[in-house]
Order: structure tokens, then sequence, then C-alpha cells
């Protein structure tokens, strides 16, 4: 039934989302300590800060890296660079070569 595994689903999804957000905090402060190798204590106080926020809305996961970067910049520090290639590859849609303008009609 598709209710069952809509449940399901959304069970996995919630019993991962800790080790989810864990794993990108982890990869947030060994990338601004990267950028920032003298201030490991202050980034780690941010990063808690800022999960702890993070926890308060719907999908922490999505806003922790934003919140962290705000925080950041309240500081007047420049953000770190934390686009990693392995997350997200973006689709070149410029490379199309079989481009074919289509016409349609509504009405």
């Amino acid at each position: 039934m598709k209710t069952d595994e809509s449940t399901k689903a959304a069970t996995v999804f919630l019993q991962n989302l800790p080790g989810a957000v864990s794993k990108l905090k982890n990869r947030l402060q060994r990338d601004y300590e990267r950028a920032y190798p003298g201030l490991g204590d202050l980034v780690r106080i941010v990063l808690d800060e800022e999960e702890a926020k993070a926890w308060e809305l719907s999908f922490p996961h999505l806003f922790l890296p934003d919140l962290v970067e705000a925080h950041i910049a309240q500081l007047n520090l420049q953000p770190a660079d934390t686009r990693h290639e392995s997350v997200l590859v973006p689709h070149n849609f410029a490379k199309i070569d079989n481009y074919q303008p289509a016409f349609s009609l509504c009405g």
C-alpha cells in the first residue's frame, strides 16, 4: 500500500537525518578550520549554535550551511569554500548538441 511505503520512507529519513546533519557539521567544521586555522574554537562554537537553530527548522541539513555562513559573516569573516564537487554535479545544459527550438500553441 502506498501509505505504508511513504510511512516507511519517512521513518528511514528521520532515522538517517541526525547522522546526515552530523556528517555535514563535520564537513563544515573541516572547511572552516582550513579557512581559519587559528579559529578552531570559534568555528566549533558557531557550528554548535547554528546546529541548535537548524534543528528547530523542518530540514536542518538544508539550512545549517546558510546559518553558519550568515553567522561567520556577522563576525566579519569570509565564508569558507564549502563546495565539494562530489556532492552535486551541476548539469551543463549549454553543451546539448541537438538543440532544436520547439513551439507549442496553447489554447
